[in-house]
């Protein structure tokens, strides 16, 4: 007997009961970017590993750890994308559009793939909504980036979610807070995991970020960095709060806020929810303002955010946050008799393409087996057509709710215009 295969570890099927929420969290995630004034982005699945070697960073846990990397047929170093920036960000410089209208606003929703332990809300694919801003350096960017993730949330009815916020400065006052935060590491580096102690020469601010439970509890007395900040960066992050106050969006300031991606400048933030366990984190992101120069393109700053759906759906869940219920099929036609087979198809196939759901049995059940499966898939009206409607020209349309019936033509002009 042959050995069942299953989906690989991390990996999840959606079904199509399932898949009816992740439509409707789409639908929602859509119309708030296009409201926002954002537009759809989509871009390949595999990277040149470069590109996240060089744009999420070499010392993250992303690039050491959590890749999917293999070398194709031509030699090529290949990488299942692990998140959606970087992509964007070599899209936009590929495609010359620091040339065009900017800032440019682009949104995506994508699958991303991470080596990572599964757990709740974290899987090696999972589906991430992003949006992603080119061109503006203002403050009032930062804020709008933000109000877009509290407004998409507040429409799927997810209200109990707090507000983080940081600043981790720029590259003129991050030496400054790197050394301060160096030398505070220094004196405990004997109790850094080994991949910590890597970094501490290197990129120190990764050491914030490390999940290691001894790690995490040095870090928990490390300095921070807003209060290293320059001038112009004090001045960005104050008026970011300004704004966000204006617009009544309740925040905390967060100094553990580093994210794990090294592109990250000035503004960072987390939507955090307590209904989802230890993973709380439902859209994270901030500022990253030489991630495009970096890349090999012009300078020019950028932000945005992520938000994976599978914990969307979590929080929905937790929450009771009912989902719409999936349309069912308008109309089922059973066929009481082979002379009526022909008849009974082209009417489904023309009331189809009319744009009317329509259902027929294909597996030879008996009249009543097709009754009973069109109870089974939900059908707001049942029609039966045997010899009798054939001679006679008309048919009832049974209104499975009521009981009601409709008589009209043998027809789809005059069913179709019945069920209307």
């Amino acid at each position: 007997m042959a050995v069942t295969i299953q989906a690989p570890k991390g990996t999840h099927d959606v079904l199509p009961a399932e898949a009816v929420k992740w439509q409707y969290i789409e639908k929602v995630l859509r119309g708030c970017a296009a409201d926002f004034g954002f537009r759809e982005i989509r871009f390949p699945t595999i990277e040149h590993t470069e590109l996240f070697q060089r744009g999420v960073g070499d010392t993250t846990d992303v690039v050491q750890k959590e890749m999917y990397t293999f070398e194709d047929k031509g030699g090529r170093s290949i990488t299942l994308r692990p998140e959606g920036t970087a992509s964007v960000a070599r899209s936009f410089i590929e495609h010359g559009l620091a040339g065009g209208t900017l800032p440019f606003k682009c949104f995506y929703i994508a699958p991303n793939f991470r080596y990572e332990k599964p757990q709740a809300g974290r899987l090696r694919e999972h589906h991430q909504f992003g949006v992603e801003v080119f061109g503006s350096k203002s403050p009032v960017q930062d804020a709008e980036v933000i109000g877009l993730a509290d407004t998409f949330l507040s429409r799927l009815g997810i209200h109990n979610i707090r507000v983080h916020i940081n600043s981790i400065g720029c590259p003129v006052c991050r030496r400054e807070y790197h050394a301060a935060l160096k030398e505070y590491l220094s004196e405990r580096k004997d109790e850094l995991c080994g991949t910590c102690l890597s970094r501490l020469e290197k990129n120190p601010m990764r050491i914030l970020d490390c999940k290691s439970d001894i790690c995490k509890a040095i870090a928990a007395g490390a300095p921070h960095c807003v209060d290293y900040l320059c001038d112009e960066c004090r001045v960005h992050f104050n008026a970011v709060q300004s704004y966000l106050t204006a617009m009544g969006i309740d925040f905390e300031i967060d100094p553990n806020i580093v994210r794990g991606l090294d592109y990250y400048t000035k503004t960072v933030f987390e939507f955090v929810s307590e209904n989802i366990g230890a993973q709380g984190t439902v859209c994270g992101g901030g500022r990253y303002d030489g991630l495009v120069r970096e890349l090999g393109g012009p300078d020019m700053p950028g932000l945005g955010f992520g938000s994976g759906i599978e914990r969307l759906m979590m929080v929905m869940d937790s929450l009771g946050i009912p989902f719409p219920e999936e349309e069912p099929v308008k109309l089922f036609i059973a066929c009481a008799d082979a002379a009526a087979d022909e008849t009974v198809q082209v009417l489904v196939h023309t009331l189809r393409k009319a744009g009317i759901a329509c259902e027929r049995d294909t597996a030879a059940r008996s009249l009543k087996a097709q009754m009973k499966y069109a109870d089974k898939t939900g059908a707001r009206y049942v029609a039966v057509i045997g010899g009798n409607e054939l001679s006679e020209g008309h048919i009832e349309l049974k209104n499975m709710s009521t009981g009601d019936k409709i008589s009209c033509g043998l027809n789809a002009d005059d069913i179709a215009a019945a069920l209307n």
